[in-house]
């Protein structure tokens, strides 16, 4: 049997605002077995990005708990958390970003070991480094090149080597691809996915594009406005989907087919729910075509729609 390696319960992240308290995460409860790749997918403003971050705590979050192999780490020390951090890392959304302009290739991927203390020597840090940069693909020649000098694609894999370099667990990917060129999205996915075999890396991959989570994922959760509104094994989901969300988001799914041009699509219609103070019920139902009075009546909890399948929607249920 499969044991998690990330548990997550009832976890909650709120900000306060002038209008009142906005709802980012809201009582977000999943596990992941070690290993393997939870998808989370949703449109902007879903709450996935602040869900990543939240998850490493480098958001402190409101309410719930988060478990990294049985350890609760919302209620460990900064010593502790010291102590932790290596094993749990963030690949950020964009590249250039995330990368100190002043520093070459070579100082940006031993920067982590130089700032754990790692290695013992200046050679065992080069050497690391060195193999690091092959094993992400990044030519040795670029080692003194500095990011504004390369392309989408290279600085990315800086920083899954940066990410990579303290020989992590658990790594949280937060639109890793969204930033590139088709090609090169394909490549840097390809480049993740030996790197978790290779490394038994354990993934949270967040992303607005269903192509690439359905490429990676062993299973996908998606969100709206905070909530989990359906989760199932990856083939499961594109398959089989439960909630109207979901539905509308793989009917967004581009097709290269002359057909596709002239079939239907089915819009979603209606405003986006606001997240601050939001109301009990569904936070779709002002843009379900399914809604009936009981969506707006108290929260609705994730039920089983099939084996292992779960979703959040009176009528995956009762219809």
């Amino acid at each position: 049997m499969e044991s998690n390696l990330i548990e997550v319960n009832h976890l909650k992240k709120y900000f306060r605002t002038p209008a009142g308290m906005l709802h980012a995460v809201d009582d977000v409860s999943f596990s992941i077995a070690k290993g393997k790749t939870l998808g989370i997918v949703g449109e902007s403003g879903c709450g996935k990005s602040t869900l990543g971050r939240t998850l490493l705590c480098l958001d402190p979050l409101t309410d719930g708990e988060i478990l990294f192999k049985g350890t609760e780490l919302s209620k460990l020390g900064k010593k502790e958390m010291k102590k932790i951090r290596p094993k749990i890392q963030m690949i950020f959304q964009d590249p250039y970003a995330s990368l100190n302009g002043r520093m070459n290739v070579r100082q940006l991927i031993a920067e982590p070991l130089l700032v754990n203390k790692t290695c013992g020597s200046r050679a065992e840090v080069d050497e690391k480094v060195s193999r690091m940069m092959d094993t992400v693909g990044l030519a040795s020649r670029l080692a003194s090149a500095y990011p504004h000098e390369l392309d989408g694609g290279r600085r990315q894999r800086i920083g899954i080597a940066r990410a990579l370099i303290l020989e992590p667990e658990f790594v949280v990917c937060d639109e890793p691809v969204s930033a590139l060129d088709v090609s090169i999205q394909a490549q840097i996915l390809n480049l993740l996915m030996d790197l978790q075999e290779e490394m038994g890396l354990t993934y949270v991959f967040i992303t607005h594009d269903l192509s690439a989570v359905r490429h990676i994922s062993d299973e996908i959760m998606v969100m709206y406005l905070g909530k989990c509104v359906e989760r199932a094994e990856a083939k499961e989901m594109f398959s089989n989907p439960a909630h109207p969300y979901t539905k509308a988001l793989l009917a967004a799914i581009p097709i290269p087919s002359v057909e596709s041009c002239h079939k239907e699509r089915e819009l979603l219609q209606g405003e986006v729910t606001s997240p601050v103070n939001p109301a009990p019920g569904c936070r779709f139902a002002a843009r379900c075509p399914y809604v009936v009075d009981a969506c707006r009546q108290g929260e609705i909890p994730l039920k089983e729609a099939g084996e292992g399948h779960f979703a959040a929607c009176r009528g995956a249920h009762e219809i």
